[in-house]
């Protein structure tokens, strides 16, 4: 009677552990930025917060799919993404605050007279 399953290691093959059944050791996944994009979404510039909360949702499948790259990626494009929208917020909070100074100082310059 023959064996059903070939010998374990094949003979002349990989030592164990390397190749025979054993994924690549990549480490655990990236951190996603999900609570960085849901709080740039709520809080800051919604379509920016968006696009950070679709990428950071892909970093999990993308990473246990095995394309670790692509999930590394996704992972920094969600934080860039929830970062410009951080950034985003702020210039319209400066622009508001400048057209305030400006609207507030033409009105005491024109009631003055």
């Amino acid at each position: 009677m023959t064996d059903q399953y070939p010998p374990y290691p094949p003979p002349g093959g990989p030592p164990p552990g390397y190749g025979y059944g054993y994924p690549p050791n990549y480490g655990p996944p990236p951190d996603n930025n999900m609570v960085w994009a849901v709080l740039s979404t709520v809080l800051c510039c919604l379509p920016l917060g968006v696009v950070a909360i679709v990428k950071s949702s892909q970093v999990q499948s993308l990473w246990f799919q095995g394309f670790h790259a692509e999930a590394r990626k996704a992972a920094d494009d969600a934080r860039k993404w929830a970062m410009w929208s951080a950034i985003a917020i702020g210039i319209l909070l400066l622009l508001y605050v400048i057209i305030f100074v400006v609207v507030l100082g033409v009105g005491l310059s024109a009631g003055g007279r």
